[in-house]
């Protein structure tokens, strides 16, 4: 009885999960290194054009990880749309209050949000990347890379 009370709960919470809108994905690099290389690439389908999203990068990194930033070049091209590029430079860490991000032992998880606010998608299929820039090629103790939609809820 117990258990099929938790599998009921737990299936309503994966059910529920997807009627928020959430789309993510995510790369794992089985040696820890992220070479310049290496261009992750995203494509997420949008329906529902009423509705307001954030949009956000994935990173995890264990302690090692020697910066307090990362830099990734993040590329869109909307449906119908030429391919916007643009720079950023993601802080995980700062010297007050170290990583920024969750962690459980020496792996640290940071969801940083790249649109300033809730931005109107357009109906149809996007296609994300994400390429890091940094000095250092390639970079060591990074887990996983990757991009994370939500709408956001009314």
């Amino acid at each position: 009885m117990q258990k099929g009370l938790i599998l009921l709960v737990c299936t309503a919470l994966f059910l529920g999960c997807d009627s928020i809108g959430v789309f993510e994905k995510t790369n794992f690099f089985a040696d820890h290194h992220w070479k310049s290389n290496q261009q992750l690439t995203y494509r997420f389908t949008i329906t529902d054009t009423t509705a307001r999203y954030q949009i956000y990068t994935i990173i995890r990194h264990e302690d090692a990880y020697r910066y307090n930033n990362i830099w990734v070049r993040f590329t869109t091209q909307a449906p119908g749309d030429t391919v916007k590029s643009q720079l950023l430079n993601l802080r995980l860490a700062d010297n007050r209050k170290g990583w920024l991000g969750t962690g459980i032992d020496d792996v640290f998880d940071h969801r940083i949000r790249i649109t300033r606010s809730p931005q109107k998608l357009r109906k149809g299929d996007y296609i994300f990347t994400l390429q890091q820039v940094m000095r250092e090629d390639p970079i060591a103790a990074i887990l996983n890379a990757g991009i994370r939609i939500e709408k956001v809820q009314p």
